[in-house]
């Protein structure tokens, strides 16, 4: 009997050493990107989750940070969480509108939300969660992880008399704001980060929008294309994303999912202070190498916006996700903008 009772105790003894060994299991996460990570913000903030996340998890989440094509084309990276091929990826939801038009709307919207405000609503209204419905159908869970400043809103080799010059050119364009230049006659094309300069230099594209102007700097275009258009009215704000394939999600412990989550909420906060800090040196910088800043006219504004109240109801009409996301944003910007106006200097 003594002896049955010590195997059973040894015995006991294994089964618990070894389910906290599995519980201890650390989870490993090959994370794509759609951003070369020297590119400001848009890379390094993937990069800088990278860190973050390794560097507090104690190795209990490890993730690694690959270059667009290393695993997987940078704009193929949605079907490839989706399908397993890679664990994660680090993107923005504007890029697969093609695959669901509602993601869109989780990315940036035209004469939409700033950070602040987009952030109210993605992290602590109902836009991430109405996210996570969407990317669920394709096997995808994905966290709101970053966020950006406004963009600019255009480069141009010639200055334009006014947004009716647009129509007929070829432009690199993202987004909701992509279909509204093409209501306007525009011929806009999708790039990736890497492929717009060569596009600009041969011709291929007539002119292009891509970011904020610390950003476009990095990029160069302006040694191309010397008249820089704002305000971004299609991207007051951008969010980052950070996609995970559900099944590797769901064989995560809820301390290995709020490690990431964390890191993901601080990433946020990063992007949108960094984001406003490093502007202004960037378009003194941009102005000593001969690029002229123009800012559309009231007129052009106001036929853009009228452009896009027209287009955003086709759309919702045409996809009961999107008219779900848009009315969920409308409802809480509706409420909102008593706040926004009472408490913000305009």
């Amino acid at each position: 009997m003594k002896k049955l009772l010590t195997a059973a105790v040894v015995g006991a003894s294994m089964v618990a050493m070894s389910a906290v060994s599995s519980m201890a299991d650390p989870i490993r996460l090959k994370m794509a990107s759609t951003y070369p990570s020297s590119l400001t913000q848009l890379g390094t903030l993937g990069k800088k989750l990278e860190a973050n996340i390794n560097g507090m998890s104690g190795g209990e989440v490890q993730i690694k940070y690959f270059e667009p094509g290393a695993l997987v084309p940078a704009l193929e990276v949605f079907d490839a969480v989706k399908n397993g091929s890679v664990d994660a990826a680090w993107s923005t939801p504007g890029y697969w509108q093609g695959k669901e038009p509602s993601l869109a709307l989780f990315s940036a919207v035209p004469f939409g939300p700033d950070a602040r405000e987009y952030g109210a609503w993605l992290l602590h209204g109902d836009g991430e969660k109405l996210m996570q419905k969407v990317y669920a159908k394709h096997n995808i869970h994905s966290l709101i992880c970053g966020v950006i400043a406004p963009e600019a809103s255009g480069w141009f080799r010639e200055p334009l008399k006014s947004i009716d010059d647009l129509k007929g050119k070829k432009m690199r364009f993202f987004g909701l704001g992509a279909k509204v230049m093409q209501k306007l006659g525009v011929d806009t094309q999708l790039l990736g980060a890497a492929d717009i300069y060569p596009a600009l230099e041969r011709g291929t594209i007539d002119a292009t929008e891509f970011s904020m102007p610390a950003i476009d700097l990095n990029l160069g275009f302006y040694q191309i294309a010397k008249h820089y258009y704002f305000p971004g009215w299609h991207q007051q704000a951008t969010s980052f994303e950070l996609m995970i394939n559900m099944d590797k999600w769901n064989s995560m412990t809820d301390q290995q999912k709020k490690i990431i989550e964390v890191a993901c909420l601080a990433n946020y906060a990063l992007g949108m202070a960094e984001g406003e800090y490093i502007q202004g040196a960037a378009l003194a910088e941009l102005k000593s190498k001969g690029v002229t800043v123009h800012t559309w006219s009231d007129a052009d504004l106001a036929k853009l916006k009228e452009t896009w109240e027209g287009l955003v109801v086709e759309i919702a009409a045409g996809d009961p996700a999107f008219k779900e996301a848009w009315d969920n944003l409308q409802k809480f910007r509706g409420e909102y903008a008593d706040w926004k106006n009472l408490g913000y200097l305009k």
